[in-house]
């Protein structure tokens, strides 16, 4: 049984006072210990920007990657190796940008992948300009006079692309993200997790008095996680009451249920008898 203590490590937390990736952090590895899975079966992958060094402090396996570039790099790894536990850590900046394309193909191909995406509607590591998620009319150092397009609903497009597990937490409820993030994980297949994570230097609009005077739980609310439509209306719900928890679960066969054909783990096959070399005389 892995234990708080043991996933401390040495390295130097860097990020500004008051951020929601401290509630993030807190909470994934409090999940980590209520799941009890052992340190060597996890892997945790991030991308870039200030969600990035979350991969610094967990005292377990973890790749920080390209940008935008997380679910690509999970996957391979899952698909090298379902025997392990893979959580995606990315940034709104990261996924519903620089990686959308990924995360809309993830969706549909359901490989047994959780991502927990901190979404701040900023980007905060480049020092604050606006990101997909930002609010229409939202001010910053690339839309002084306000951000112009609608901001991307990532849930209900994640809902619409045939996911099976959609999720919102808030870095603000640690014990109810954790609760989520559990759930995620125990989920087969593609669970997306996105996280309202207050960016206390950059985004003055969407801060923690924002958030508490807003949020909601759907479990409180009596919210079916079964019902596709009903979780299509709480994506969409916004403004005075906003909606935290898991809007949608379903039972589908994963990715990997359908690679029949590979007869077990790619990482745990046998090479040494495996010769290449007229594979390499190929690409000569």
């Amino acid at each position: 049984m892995v234990t708080m203590e043991e996933l401390k490590t040495p390295a130097e937390i860097t990020w500004c006072p008051g951020c929601g990736n401290f509630g993030i952090l807190t909470a994934f590895k409090k999940a980590l210990v209520e799941l009890g899975i052992p340190r060597e079966r996890v892997v945790m992958v991030s991308g870039i920007g200030c969600h990035g060094k979350i991969v610094n402090h967990v005292n377990i396996n973890g790749f920080h990657g390209l940008h935008g570039r997380v679910i690509p790099l999970a996957s391979g790894i899952k698909l090298a190796n379902p025997n392990l536990t893979v959580v995606g850590f990315s940034g709104d900046g990261d996924c519903y940008e620089e990686g959308w394309e990924h995360l809309s193909h993830a969706l549909r191909r359901n490989l047994d992948v959780t991502l927990i995406v901190h979404d701040n509607m900023v980007f905060g590591l480049t020092t604050g300009q606006t990101t997909a998620t930002s609010q229409k009319g939202f001010k910053s150092k690339s839309t002084p006079h306000g951000s112009i397009p609608a901001s991307l609903n990532p849930l209900a497009v994640a809902l619409t692309s045939h996911a099976t597990f959609v999720a919102r937490g808030f870095a603000g409820d640690v014990p109810h993200l954790q609760r989520v993030i559990v759930e995620a994980i125990k989920h087969r297949g593609f669970s997306l997790v996105d996280v309202f994570q207050p960016c206390v230097t950059f985004n003055y609009l969407n801060t923690w008095d924002f958030y508490r005077k807003r949020i909601y739980k759907l479990e409180d609310a009596g919210h079916d996680p079964t019902d596709w439509k009903m979780a299509l209306e709480k994506a969409m719900e916004w403004g005075d009451r906003i909606p935290i928890g898991i809007l949608y679960r379903v039972d589908r066969r994963t990715y990997q249920d359908e690679l029949v054909h590979l007869g077990g783990p790619v990482a745990l096959s046998d090479i040494s008898e495996t010769d290449i070399s007229s594979l390499i005389r190929s690409m000569a």
